[in-house]
């Protein structure tokens, strides 16, 4: 049986992978520090033979007993909410802790894949982003943290599969949504959903006219671990290419919830991308991939989720003060 380590296993993305490698019959060895993560989301696998978990901070030294086969280094904040919160535990897991993840790996003959983000393009000046793009980030901003970390990560990595000769991949993820989102994460679309559940009207940030791509997380995880088993060792997007605009989405949001809320303006936060678009010709033509839900399939299936969450589930948000952060 092949054994793979996920850091970040309790995150949204992190259980869903799981939930794939447990089905495709891996022993899965899941590790977090619940910083953001919740236990929540992988409890239904505690029961299982070929499940264990590790409460552990990967920014600090990692030991796994015997051998390991991959590695899929998800751990990381990964909203806007988090890292500003939490910004250097954000750039400590992004340099610390993908060191020791592929320290790791070296030792013991693994294949690793990092988990980097569309935010590498930081605003992006190029539409859509194509892999060859290097990005227009402000390292100093407040989303420097997490931009910054992510970079980081994969000049890294790309040092340890130069120097080295690891075995490596990395996945630059564009917006992904699905069951498990955090309602108060901060992000667009659970954002939405939240306000739209609580009775609140939709806040918008900005005229509504930036853009993003979302993609949901069935097909983003089918992506990845066709990466995995890939030959490539450079980044890959994975997203999906269908773009709308932020107040076009409030409005998908109000028709899908059959709410009756106005959407509210309030000024844009510093360094916001304005466009976000994956180009995926890498994707179709290395990995045979592209996305198969489309978004009113996903949206239906995730606000399905967060419609059989409990009131108190529904009401607990965490707001964080942005208004240094913002435009004026």
């Amino acid at each position: 049986m092949k054994r793979i380590l996920i850091t970040g296993a309790a995150g949204f993305l992190g259980s869903h992978l799981c939930d794939r490698f447990i089905r495709d019959g891996y022993h899965v060895s899941g590790m977090d520090n619940l910083i953001t993560g919740r236990l929540k989301n992988i409890e239904h696998l505690f029961g299982l033979e070929n499940f264990e978990f590790y409460h552990h901070d990967v920014s600090k030294f990692i030991h796994v007993p015997g051998k390991l086969d991959y590695i899929l280094h998800f751990a990381s904040p990964a909203s806007p909410i988090d890292y500003l919160k939490i910004p250097i535990q954000t750039l400590k897991v992004g340099s610390l802790g993908v060191h020791n993840c592929l320290g790791l790996a070296k030792a013991k003959g693994a294949r690793i894949l990092i988990a980097s983000t569309s935010e590498v393009y930081g605003d992006p000046t190029v539409h859509p982003q194509t892999e060859e793009y290097w990005g227009n980030v402000n390292p100093v901003g407040p989303r420097g943290v997490y931009d910054e970390a992510k970079r980081f990560q994969e000049a890294i990595t790309m040092a340890y599969n130069n120097f080295h000769g690891l075995e490596t991949r990395i996945v630059r993820i564009f917006n992904t949504y699905g069951p498990r989102m955090r309602l108060n994460d901060g992000r667009v679309l659970p954002a939405f959903i939240g306000q739209a559940l609580r009775g609140e009207d939709l806040t918008i940030f900005g005229d509504g006219s930036q853009t993003r791509s979302f993609c949901y997380v069935d097909d983003l995880v089918e992506g990845i671990v066709r990466l995995l088993h890939s030959d490539y060792a450079y980044p890959v997007n994975i997203g999906n290419p269908s773009e709308i605009s932020i107040a076009e989405f409030a409005e998908e949001i109000i028709k899908l919830t059959g709410t009756k809320q106005k959407v509210i303006y309030k000024d844009l936060p510093i360094d916001d991308p304005k466009q976000r678009q994956p180009d995926i010709t890498k994707a179709q033509s290395i990995l045979k991939w592209q996305p198969l839900i489309d978004r009113a399939e996903g949206l239906k299936k995730t606000y399905a989720f967060f419609k059989s969450l409990s009131q108190e589930e529904l009401m607990e948000t965490d707001h964080y003060n942005f208004d240094k952060y913002i435009i004026k």
